[in-house]
């Protein structure tokens, strides 16, 4: 155990450890190993020996050098991990050494040890893997905090997702089965579309063979839906805002199309629509304790029953990372994609 008389461990914790960390911004080829000193947990915080991380779209982004890591966050990539506990920091109760969790996290991840908020964390419960339990928490929290928050998602309501086999997508289906919503999601082929009506969207749109808009009022039989999960930005917006029923809430969680857009304010005002949005990563720990706390105690029981599982297309070793962000931009993946490590 390295010294530190504010931290407890129960393993030796190793000086130096293996992460990827580009030092350049670039392409995949980037994401070369390297040693890094090997972080220690602060105050309320925990070290977590990673046994999977899950790849997002802003660990592309970062690595491409358009979404730097907000202030004090490690350079290391990677925004969800799932691990055992080996040392906890002052104010973190010794009982938690030892405890397979998940957690999300600032950054870190794509390494052989990582810092995680111990409030942040949720526990892995027996019949899920470190794989299945790394592919959860980003995903599980920007659903949670963006459709059943700020869009107040309840019983009977119908929701447009787009990127409906994103990992995004994969899990607003499975949140929309286990809380009562319609989801209605758009994809970009046939193979796609069978796939999310498979995992339970009530309607799979090509939209690059349809008119998005013409197929949702089709569907709602006129009427559109409560809400529209947006990750596209850009010319989607005022065609999404078509697609909205009266009272409906639209929630901006990406811009992958453009971060501007024209809106028609006369329709917002005659069908009293509500434009919202948020990011995740740069809030503070109050406000992610604060949506741990309600996971664990709404969703995870879903989890820990076997109820909600994310959908795996595939996992990588952490040193093929390169071919993991390969896969994530050609745009195939089903579902989300995780990285494993050996110790």
């Amino acid at each position: 155990m390295r010294a530190d008389s504010d931290v407890m461990g129960i393993v030796d914790i190793p000086e130096m450890m293996t992460a990827i960390d580009p030092e350049v911004a670039g392409g995949p080829e980037v994401l070369v190993p390297l040693q890094r000193p090997t972080p220690m947990p602060g105050e309320g915080e925990v070290l977590i020996r990673v046994a999977a991380a899950g790849v997002n779209r802003p660990d592309v982004m970062q690595r491409q050098g358009l979404y730097p890591p907000p202030p004090g966050a490690p350079s290391i990539p990677g925004l969800e991990i799932a691990g055992d506990i080996v040392a906890v920091g002052a104010g973190v109760g010794f009982e938690m050494l030892g405890q397979p969790v998940c957690a999300l996290i600032g950054g870190g991840g794509y390494a052989e040890y990582a810092v995680a908020v111990a409030e942040h964390c949720l526990t892995v419960p027996h019949g899920l893997s470190m794989v299945q339990a790394a592919a959860l928490p980003e995903t599980l929290f920007t659903v949670w905090t963006n459709v059943f928050e700020r869009a107040y998602a309840r019983d009977g309501d119908a929701l447009l997702v787009h990127g409906g086999t994103s990992g995004i997508g994969t899990m607003a289906i499975a949140l929309g089965k286990l809380f009562g919503l319609t989801v209605i999601v758009t994809a970009g082929s046939d193979e796609k579309c069978a796939a999310a009506e498979k995992l339970g969207a009530a309607k799979a749109i090509n939209y690059k063979s349809t008119d998005f808009v013409e197929a949702v009022k089709s569907f709602t039989d006129g009427r559109g839906v409560d809400i529209v999960l947006d990750m596209v930005g850009g010319d989607y917006v005022p065609r999404n805002l078509k697609c909205l029923a009266e009272e409906g809430r639209h929630v901006s969680i990406a811009v992958q199309r453009g971060a501007k857009a024209e809106i028609p304010i006369w329709e917002v005002m005659r069908r009293r629509l509500i434009l919202t949005g948020s990011t995740l990563r740069g809030r503070d720990r109050e406000f992610k304790a604060m949506v741990a706390d309600e996971i664990a105690r709404i969703v995870w029981p879903h989890v820990e029953e076997g109820r909600l599982r994310p959908v795996i297309d595939r996992s990588f070793p952490l040193a093929e990372v390169a071919d993991a962000h390969r896969r994530m931009e050609a745009g195939d993946h089903l579902g989300k994609i995780v990285l494993t490590l050996d110790h």
